[in-house]
């Protein structure tokens, strides 16, 4: 690369990336004193970075990746104020990492593929630094140990007592070390792009669990000492207008939260592919019973979830009347957590059966905030950096109708979306059935239940099998208990219905949602002790 670049004194981005440029990176370039961005990725540069670059005090990012660049990473780096993004990664840079400025962002630093570095911010899950003269003093502080053990016996015994519990916590530790690097929820750490990479056999679409508007899900797994730790990874498909967006709401909105119906976030990577691409995924619980969405529409070739055995084909998966009823309520909870308990109150926005997991004991978890917003808390408003134009958020058949009028997102969206969702799994139709259009609607269409039509409309599945779920014979399918199903029913349409009012102020709030379904659960459980008495 030519020495002359640095006489471009008023060069604002500079973009060589991918070349077949080789030598050291010039000196001089740090004459270009008006750069906010230099990209020299994937080239054959190699020495060291050059002091000068510290002349770039503009400099917002810096991609030197894929290079044979080496040595110390240099400390001036930290001292960049402007720098937000810096990429060293595959390189053979060794030596401690800065930790100062930039460094202080794990997001924001890409040091993969330098074997020989150490220390930096503890989110970057680096080896510590050991130098010769630290080792001298931990055998010298262990000799120490030694000496006033043998004065005390006390004291001895004590020390081999914690020498003990030592060893095994370290034992625990080795088990639960990579657990380790998930569950720090405080600082919100990364994973590397290759450990995901392994965990799912290159995203194999063996392991695919799902597709959606940003991304795709794929589980992965990890052994650690006999123990088979499964999770599920929500790959963000850059290319797609807003995926970036996402992954940002996402992170912002599950970062400081935690509820058991929500889903769990355990850790996030952003970094670079094996192409050098940028790559950003989530890590989250896995679910094992899938989605809402699975259970109410989809068929198992298998029967299992079905309750049939091998050989029983494309039955369709089935939920009990209580089963419909605690994931309801399990989801009222989890949104009135979002918009009633949390220090900034969130609007979910995209509320729908494929968001809604099912873990091994069937109780909900709703997931996926790629489209979360903050709300002001009184005022019920988006908050102010957030743009009005953008408002029709959701997915087709569950969105608000205000959202298209222009109004802001609001928890009463939400209780929309919600109001849909239950009566289409008290249904089992879709808001986006062919059968629906222009004159009639999901929500117009759950009304009939309130007149007398309740079994024209409900999933024939309750009726046939729902009260005998709760009852567990076939000789409680008395009309009673038939009797009993139907006005439970009734008042969970009218929930439905209620939530689902085109009238934003005729709509419930949902934690008077979940206190009503709360209420129709006991009066079950009630009448099933009674009729078993």
């Amino acid at each position: 690369m030519p020495m002359e670049v640095g006489n471009l004194v008023n060069l604002g981005v500079l973009d060589v990336s991918d070349n077949m440029l080789s030598g050291s990176i010039p000196v001089s370039i740090g004459g270009c004193t008006s750069m906010e961005q230099l990209y020299m990725a994937g080239n054959n540069f190699h020495g060291v970075i050059p002091s000068s670059i510290r002349s770039l005090k503009g400099l917002s990012a810096l991609n030197l990746s894929r290079n044979n660049l080496s040595g110390e990473i240099p400390s001036f780096l930290g001292s960049l104020s402007l720098l937000e993004i810096l990429n060293l990664s595959y390189n053979n840079f060794k030596g401690a990492v800065p930790v100062d400025g930039v460094f202080r962002n794990v997001t924001a630093v890409f040091l993969e593929g330098n074997s020989k570095l150490c220390g930096g911010f503890p989110g970057l899950h680096l080896p510590d630094c050991i130098s010769e003269k630290a080792n001298k003093r931990k055998t010298h502080h262990t000799m120490t140990l030694v000496v006033v053990s043998t004065i005390s016996a006390i004291l001895g015994v004590s020390l081999t007592a914690l020498l003990v519990l030592l060893g095994l916590l370290r034992k625990k530790g080795r088990s639960q070390a990579l657990n380790s690097v998930f569950l720090d929820r405080e600082s919100f750490p990364t994973v590397s792009y290759h450990s995901l990479l392994k965990a799912t056999d290159s995203f194999s679409e063996a392991n695919l669990l799902g597709v959606g508007g940003f991304g795709s899900v794929y589980r992965g797994m990890i052994r650690e000492d006999d123990a088979m730790m499964v999770f599920a990874v929500k790959v963000l498909n850059l290319s797609k207008r807003g995926a970036f967006k996402s992954f940002m709401a996402e992170c912002e909105a599950l970062r400081n939260i935690r509820h058991r119906n929500l889903v769990k976030v355990l850790t996030a990577c952003s970094g670079i592919d094996g192409s050098g691409n940028d790559f950003k995924a989530l890590v989250y619980d896995f679910m094992p019973n899938g989605s809402l969405e699975d259970w109410l529409h989809q068929t198992d070739p298998t029967g299992r979830f079905a309750g049939g055995g091998e050989g029983v084909c494309m039955r369709r998966k089935n939920l009990t009347l209580l089963q419909r009823l605690n994931i309801a309520i399990d989801t009222a909870w989890a949104l009135d957590y979002l918009h009633r308990q949390c220090e900034k109150p969130i609007v979910h926005c995209d509320l729908k059966p494929s968001n809604i997991l099912l873990d091994a004991n069937m109780v909900a978890h709703v997931g996926d905030f790629g489209l979360a917003r903050f709300i002001l808390g009184p005022s019920n408003h988006v908050h102010a950096h957030e743009s009005s134009s953008i408002v029709i958020r959701g997915s087709t058949g569950y969105v608000a109708p205000e959202y298209g009028m222009g109004s802001e997102v609001s928890e009463s969206g939400d209780v929309y979306s919600y109001g849909i969702v239950l009566l289409e799994m008290f249904t089992g139709k879709r808001p986006t059935d062919e059968m629906f259009n222009e004159e009639l609607n999901l929500h117009d269409f759950s009304k009939k239940a309130l007149s007398g039509g309740l079994e024209e409309i409900a999933d024939p599945m309750l009726l046939e099998e729902g009260w005998k779920a709760i009852y567990g014979s076939e000789e409680d399918l008395t009309s009673h208990g038939r009797g009993k199903t139907v006005e439970c029913l009734v008042s969970i349409f009218q929930v439905g219905v209620a939530c689902s009012n085109v009238q934003m102020k005729e709509r419930m709030n949902i934690g008077e949602v979940a206190a009503s379904l709360s209420s129709i659960k006991e009066k079950i459980m009630e009448d099933h002790n009674l009729h078993r008495s």
